[in-house]
């Protein structure tokens, strides 16, 4: 059974590690339980009531010992962590993670996998998309059932991300906003995961995020007046007008109260007063992708290798900094939908390529800036205890600030002469006295040289010598000593070098300090030949690496100088802290512009390696000579283009072709075409016009499912449910040949279905099959159009057969091709008698099918008659042309209409005027 012991908001010394106080910070009352409730239960109590004499309690979560976790084992119906199949064996036992109780010892093999404080700002590329992230999740109870509320916080950027939105029992919103933010884990409110009894929200997410760590604490702490008054205390001025959007939002209130409590419990520290940014945002300001959708379509992990970099993120991804590839991340996986916003960006691409010298500038400085996002968030945590390693962490972070803002008027230069409203604003924002403010306090304490340098030795000596001389004559006698005690370390190893006539040399490292290293033909003197008073001998190549007694207590007294230097000098920084925390809150709007910056110029980077065409937005989905992206990344050469055109008056393709003719490809292209417009980057076409799609579904893996027990076609049949739960009339929706997975009858008639509710809604879909017999659907509904792959036959003279060559060229109407099954089967060295045998089957089969539906000439006329009244009203929706021009392309219309019905005249409406 499942069993959580102790008090999570203790403020009692007893019970945590070293006698150290548990945390008490702004949320202090929430050791002792709400009076209010939590706001997801709004008319019932806000904790469950105690369990039955003799019954184990339910789960219940704790704040205790900080960095372990305990194991439990969990008997239930729902397996917690694991999919709810009916084959998996409901008694086996399984593993949930939570917090240990208060006073239990270190259990050795489990430590928390959150991040503690201290970063470095100089992370890597690899590192800044590490997870990171802690989310809260409630759900309202009774009649709020599905109202969701979320908070979320980055422990690498001090922002606060708050969300409420209703939700279908899917819960597909849920699902998608987690996948996009990638936590590290997850808390809820231990009423949603009662042994046997758990929510269906909770099942969802712990099917769905298997390898993510589960924490619960107890429903009373998801209290909406706590979230307000934290909001309140922490957030930022600037970004105060957030409390108008929330305060009524009762769901992510109570979601944020439970969040900052327990990451204030787990870093040990307080978030400073008036430090965060706290921001709303609903699920209507981005378009949703689902996992599904972002695995099948490649964005972020390719899905034949996942070191390999041939995905969207891949072929845009040229930021300098990590904050840059964060948002880039973030876009890619939830486009924006407003098309202002959209074309705000394309203009900042655009007029990034017009001028190189704009483009180069800026590119020069922002590879210069380090991760400013996490700067932010050390800076503004206070730690509870003064630790060596909290000190050293904000001398480094206070040196990493002052290089960061030497930057600022650099980055000014650079946009001074742009003329685009967004970039204007950029360097507007960057007029704010406050950076020059807090540069000048920080030259008054620092020194002038002191700066980021690569180099563990550089950076150790940047921060001894950090602050100026005469501001501490104690820290002046300090850093004396610890410049003799280096002295002294020098000279002893050029005394040893000369005693055994040794090339030895002084090096160091982070983990050994300093210590002897020598160069020498290793083969020549081998370790036993080296003198005995060196000791911790390593061998490397050519490189001998080894230390002395004496050696190893000269570094013990440098390490005990050092931390009489970090001491005195965190003094000085925290004092000088204090001092611009009040004016700290202008590096949010930098590290927004240098994100931004950073992204803009990636798009404009992948434009110049391409031929990429500036994206406009209609009503339509026109695409002339379009190509993948990630295709022509992979291939030597350029793929081939096609055209696409979606209306509203012909929202769905059927499209028809060979194996390996390039539908699923096509497929892809379209979507990855739609992402790369709304995230505001030119797309690779000679001519691209979108409707700005708010979502965005594919169908088209077609593998089993073993941890859920799914079959091909059970997992075809889930997907599709939840696409035609979830589409609407904005909707871009991939399907790449549906009922496969089940006998032909089957699944025409699910895919003759699936397309008629289609046609309903008016999505744009895009519909491949291997189902001739559903392109006849185009007799009874006049907004489907038939599209083929074309191919060509050669003769093979090696093995005198007919050999297909594939044009991956898209034509209108069927496909002319029978049976390309079998020629595809023969080309694979299937045996002769096989495919003959295979041959003489089809044709009995085919001959026994009745006639097809054939299309009658009234029919035709209806067809022509409808698809030249779509194009007038999308001419007169979108048309910008001169009205010469105009006239050029009514006749246009009128010609293609005479063709399509031989004999037509007097078009009604179509004069010369």
């Amino acid at each position: 059974m499942l069993r959580q012991e102790a008090a999570f908001g203790s403020c009692s010394p007893r019970g945590t590690p070293s006698g150290r106080e548990a945390p008490c910070g702004p949320s202090a009352s929430l050791s002792r339980p709400s009076t209010e409730g939590a706001a997801a239960d709004r008319s019932s109590s806000s904790s469950p009531a105690p369990p039955a004499p003799g019954k184990a309690p339910g789960p219940r979560s704790s704040f205790g010992n900080k960095r372990s976790y305990a194991t439990h084992k969990v008997a239930s119906n729902v397996p917690v962590g694991t999919s709810s199949s009916s084959a998996q064996d409901t008694n086996y036992p399984q593993i949930y993670r939570t917090p240990l109780s208060a006073g239990n010892p270190q259990r050795s093999g489990y430590k928390s996998r959150t991040p503690q404080i201290g970063y470095s700002a100089t992370s890597s590329a690899a590192s800044a998309h590490a997870p990171s992230v802690i989310a809260a999740v409630v759900e309202g109870r009774g009649l709020a059932r599905g109202e969701i509320g979320m908070a979320s916080i980055d422990l690498k950027s001090p922002q606060i991300m708050l969300s409420q939105f209703a939700d279908n029992t899917t819960y597909a919103k849920v699902i998608t906003k987690l996948k996009v933010l990638s936590p590290l884990e997850i808390i809820m409110s231990n009423t949603a995961c009662v042994v046997g009894n758990s929510t269906k929200l909770f099942t969802l997410i712990t099917e769905n995020f298997k390898n993510v760590n589960f924490t619960t604490v107890q429903r009373k702490y998801f209290n909406e007046t706590k979230g307000l008054e934290y909001i309140e205390q922490l957030c930022i001025a600037e970004f105060s007008s957030v409390l108008m959007e929330v305060q009524s939002r009762y769901y992510c209130l109570a979601a944020a109260a439970a969040l900052l409590k327990y990451v204030e419990f787990i870093q040990n520290s307080v978030y400073a007063p008036k430090s965060l940014k706290i921001y709303f945002q609903g699920s209507e300001q981005t378009a949703m992708i689902d996992s599904s959708s972002a695995q099948n379509l490649e964005l972020l992990v390719n899905n034949q290798d996942y070191r390999n970099s041939h995905t969207l993120f891949g072929v845009l991804n040229y930021t300098k900094t990590a904050g840059g590839s964060r948002r880039l991340r973030s876009n890619i996986l939830e486009p924006l939908v407003d098309v202002e916003t959209i074309s705000m960006r394309l203009d900042c691409v655009q007029e990034l390529l017009q001028d190189e010298g704009l483009f180069f500038g800026l590119q020069s400085v922002i590879s210069r800036f380090l991760d400013t996002e996490q700067l932010l968030s050390v800076l503004v945590q206070i730690p509870k205890q003064d630790t060596v390693n909290a000190a050293e962490s904000k001398i480094t972070n206070l040196i990493y600030l002052k290089h960061t803002l030497e930057l600022v008027d650099p980055l000014k230069v650079a946009l001074k002469n742009c003329s685009t409203p967004l970039l204007r604003a950029y360097y507007c924002s960057l007029e704010d006295n406050r950076f020059e403010l807090i540069l000048e306090k920080i030259k008054t304490v620092i020194n002038d040289d002191a700066r980021y340098m690569k180099g563990c030795l550089n950076m150790r000596t940047q921060k001894c010598y950090a602050v100026r001389s005469n501001i501490s004559e104690f820290l002046d006698i300090a850093r004396r000593t610890y410049t003799e005690i280096v002295d002294d370390i020098a000279g002893m190893i050029s005394q040893l070098a000369e005693k055994y006539s040794l090339p030895l040399r002084t090096s160091f490292s982070s983990a050994r300090g300093f210590f002897i290293q020598m160069t020498t033909d290793c083969a020549a003197l081998s370790s036993d030949q080296l003198p005995s008073e060196f000791i911790k001998i390593s061998k490397v190549k050519n490189s001998y690496s080894f230390t002395s007694a004496d050696l190893i207590k000269m570094n013990e007294r440098c390490q005990e100088s050092l931390r009489e230097i970090y001491h005195m000098t965190y003094m000085i920084v925290c004092k000088l802290l204090s001092e611009i925390y009040e004016y700290i809150h202008c590096l949010y709007k930098l590290s927004d512009t240098v994100s931004m910056l950073d992204m803009l110029l990636s798009f404009a980077h992948a434009c110049t390696l391409s031929d990429y065409v500036r994206p406009e937005f209609t009503d339509t989905l026109a695409i002339k000579q379009g190509w993948h992206p990630i295709l022509e990344k992979i291939a030597a050469e350029k793929p081939v283009a096609n055209n696409t055109y979606i209306t509203e008056g012909s929202n769905v393709l059927i499209i028809t072709g060979p194996n390996m003719s390039g539908k699923s490809t096509y497929l892809k292209q379209i979507a990855l075409c739609q992402i790369m417009a709304q995230i505001g980057s030119y797309v690779p076409a000679e001519y691209a016009s979108f409707r700005i799609a708010e979502q965005i579904f594919t169908r088209i893996s077609t593998d089993d499912d073993i941890e859920t027990n799914s079959s091909t076609f059970m997992k075809e049949m889930k997907e599709i449910a939840y696409i035609l739960h979830n589409a609407n009339d904005r909707s871009l929706i991939l399907i790449d040949e549906l009922g496969r997975g089940t006998n032909t009858e089957e699944g025409i008639g699910i895919s003759y279905a699936v397309c008629e509710h289609l046609l309903g809604i008016k999505a744009f879909t895009l519909f491949t099959t291997h189902f001739l017999e559903l392109c006849h659907i185009d007799s009874l509904y006049l907004n489907v159009e038939n599209m083929h792959f074309e191919v060509q036959h050669m003769k093979n003279t090696s093995r005198n057969k007919d050999a297909i060559l594939y044009t991956y060229k898209l034509s209108r109407g069927l496909t002319e091709e029978k049976n390309y099954g079998l020629k595809a089967a023969e080309a694979s060295s299937l045996p002769p008698s096989i495919v003959l045998d295979a041959r003489e089957i089809t044709a009995q089969i085919t001959r026994q099918i009745s006639q097809h539906q054939r299309s009658s000439p009234e029919m035709d006329r209806q067809r022509a008659v409808y698809h030249l009244a779509t194009r007038l009203v999308q001419a007169a929706r979108n048309s910008q042309l001169e009205p010469e021009q105009l006239r050029t392309y009514l006749r246009s219309l009128k010609k293609k209409h005479e063709e399509d019905i031989p004999g037509a005249v007097g078009l009604p409406g179509s004069t010369e005027e």
